[in-house]
C-alpha cells in the first residue's frame, strides 16, 4: 500500500480503494443486461449505493469534532425552542383548565352583568356629551393655525390661545368625572379619549409651529437640507387633521403612507377575535380577581407575609388579563382601525417581550406614545441644552401624570399610586441597566423585568386602589 494511502483515514481509504476496485471490477452478463439502462440513466443512484454501502462501517469515528449539549450556557441560545414553546402552551392549557373546571364547581359562575352595563352607566350621559363635544378643540386649534399661517395674529398671542386651548381640552372632562359621580369604567373611558386627544392636539400645534419657524428662518439656505423632505408634509389642511385624529398615530404630519385597499373579510376575523378575548378579560376579572381582592386586606396595613401571598395569587390572573388587554388593543384594535382607514405604519408595538431592561421595554411596547414623545418631549429637551438624562426623567414625569390621570380621577382617588409607580421606573431603569452591564446576560435583565413589573408592580397597584375605592365608598355611605 502506498504512503498516500496509509496517511489518510481508513474509512477513506476502504471507501475509495473499494469504490475504485468496483469500478473496474467486471460485471456478469446478467447484471450487464438487467443494470444497463440504470447504469447509464441513473449515475447519482448508483453513487449513492455505492456511499451507503461503505460510508458508515462499524471502524468509522462516531466523533468528529468538538460539540456541546443543546441546554448548555454557551449553546441554548443558539437552538431553536419550538417544541418546548408548544410544550408550555399544553401544559398552560392543561393546567389553567383544571384551575377553571375546579372554580366553577366550587363557585360557580361569579360574572355579574353589571360589569358591562348597569342602572348607574346610564346616569353617566354628561360624560358621554363630554366624549362628544371633544371635537371642538382640534377644530379651535385649526383655526387658529390657520390664522398663524395668513399672519393674522402674532406667534406670542398664537401660543397663548394654544396654551388655552390644550389646558380647556385636558381638564374639561377631568371636571365632567369629578363633578358627576360615574362609574370607573365610564371615567376611565373618557380619561383615556381625552387624553389622546390633548396628545394629538400637541402634536398638531408642535408640528405646524416648527413648520412656521423653518419658512420665516432668515437663512433660508442653511435650513433648505432640513426643510426640503418635510416641508410637504406641514399644511393645515382640514381634511388632513381630520384623519388624523382618528388615525390610530399621535404624530401630526401632512400625508400618511396608506394601504391599497380594505380587506373586509380580515377586518371580520380580527373583529370576533377582539370580542372573544374581550370577554376572556371579563371572565377573568369576574371570576378570579374579584373574589381575590374582596377577600384581601390593605396591602400597607396588616400583615406582610400576608400582603405578599395576596399580591403573589393575585399576580397570574392579572397577568393574563395585562397580557390579554395587550393585545386586543395594539395589535386587534390599532389594527383593525388601520385597516379600515387604510392606515400603512402599523408598528404599533415591538418585541417587548424580550426586553433586557425596563428601560427598553418603556421603547417598545406602546409605540405610538413612545415616538409621540421622542418627537415632541426628548429631543426638543436636548435641543434646548438639557442633558439626557433629565429628559429621561421629563418623559417619565409626563408619562406619570397622565397615569394618574387616567386612573386617580375615575376612581376619585388622589394618592399618587399611579404616579408613584411610574416614577419608581426610573431606579428600575438605572438598576436594570446596570445588571445588563454586569452580567452582559439578556436572562437577567428579562426576568428582572417579568418579576419587577408584571409579578409585583401591577397586583400592588389593583390592590392599593381597589381598598381605596372601596373605603371611599363606605365613607360616602
Amino acid at each position: 500500500m502506498s504512503s498516500d494511502v496509509r496517511r489518510r483515514p481508513i474509512t477513506t481509504a476502504i471507501i475509495s480503494d473499494s469504490s475504485s476496485s468496483s469500478s473496474f471490477s467486471p460485471k456478469s452478463n446478467s447484471d450487464v443486461g438487467n443494470n444497463s439502462n440504470h447504469d447509464f440513466d441513473h449515475p447519482k443512484a448508483d453513487r449513492r449505493r455505492t456511499v451507503m454501502h461503505y460510508a458508515y462501517r462499524p471502524c468509522t469515528p462516531a466523533h468528529n469534532r468538538i460539540r456541546e449539549s443543546p441546554l448548555s450556557s454557551d449553546a441554548i441560545f443558539k437552538q431553536s425552542h419550538a417544541g418546548l414553546f408548544n410544550l408550555c402552551i399544553v401544559v398552560l392549557v392543561a393546567v389553567n383548565s383544571r384551575l377553571i373546571i375546579e372554580n366553577l364547581m366550587k363557585y360557580g359562575l361569579l360574572i355579574n352583568a353589571n360589569f358591562w352595563f348597569s342602572s348607574r352607566s346610564l346616569r353617566d350621559w354628561p360624560l358621554l356629551m363630554c366624549c362628544l363635544s371633544l371635537p371642538i378643540f382640534p377644530l379651535a386649534a385649526y383655526t387658529v393655525e390657520k390664522f398663524a399661517w395668513t399672519k393674522r395674529v402674532s406667534d406670542s398671542v398664537v401660543i397663548t390661545l394654544h396654551i388655552i386651548i390644550t389646558t380647556i381640552a385636558i381638564l374639561y372632562p377631568v371636571y365632567m368625572i369629578l363633578r358627576f359621580d360615574s362609574a370607573v369604567l365610564s371615567g376611565v373611558t373618557l380619561m383615556l379619549f381625552a387624553c389622546v386627544n390633548w396628545l394629538k392636539l400637541v402634536s398638531f400645534v408642535h408640528a405646524n409651529y416648527d413648520m412656521r419657524l423653518l419658512v420665516n428662518s432668515i437663512d433660508k439656505e442653511k435650513e433648505k437640507s432640513a426643510s426640503s423632505s418635510i416641508e410637504y408634509f406641514y399644511d393645515v389642511n382640514f381634511n388632513s387633521l381630520a384623519y388624523f385624529m382618528v388615525a390610530p398615530t399621535l404624530c401630526y404630519q401632512r400625508n400618511y403612507p396608506r394601504t391599497a385597499c380594505i380587506r373586509k373579510g380580515w377586518v371580520l376575523r380580527q373583529t370576533i377575535k377582539f370580542i372573544i378575548f374581550t370577554g376572556v378579560m371579563g371572565f377573568i376579572i369576574e371570576q378570579y380577581i374579584n373574589p381575590i381582592v374582596r377577600n384581601s386586606r390593605h396591602p400597607l396595613k396588616g400583615d406582610f407575609l400576608y400582603a405578599i401571598e395576596r399580591v403573589l395569587k393575585l399576580s397570574v390572573p392579572n397577568l393574563y388579563v395585562w397580557l390579554c388587554m395587550s393585545y386586543c388593543f395594539f395589535h386587534l384594535w390599532l389594527n383593525i382601525l388601520a385597516e379600515v382607514l387604510r392606515f400603512g405604519d402599523r408598528e404599533f408595538y415591538k418585541d417587548w417581550w424580550n426586553a433586557q431592561t425596563v428601560d427598553e421595554y418603556w421603547r417598545l411596547w406602546n409605540m405610538p406614545v413612545h415616538k409621540w414623545i421622542v418627537r415632541h418631549i426628548y429631543f426638543p429637551c436636548l435641543r434646548s441644552g438639557i442633558p439626557k438624562g433629565g429628559a429621561h426623567l421629563i418623559a417619565f414625569f409626563m408619562s406619570a401624570v397622565f397615569h394618574e390621570l387616567c386612573i386617580a380621577v375615575p376612581c376619585h382617588i388622589f394618592k399618587f399610586w399611579a404616579f408613584l409607580g411610574i416614577m419608581l421606573q426610573v431606579p428600575l431603569v438605572m438598576l436594570t441597566d446596570f445588571v445588563q452591564r454586569k452580567f452582559q446576560n439578556s436572562m437577567v435583565g428579562n426576568m428582572m423585568f417579568w418579576c419587577f413589573f408584571c409579578i409585583l408592580g401591577q397586583p400592588m397597584s389593583v390592590l392599593l386602589y381597589y381598598h381605596d375605592l372601596m373605603n371611599r365608598k363606605v365613607n360616602t355611605k
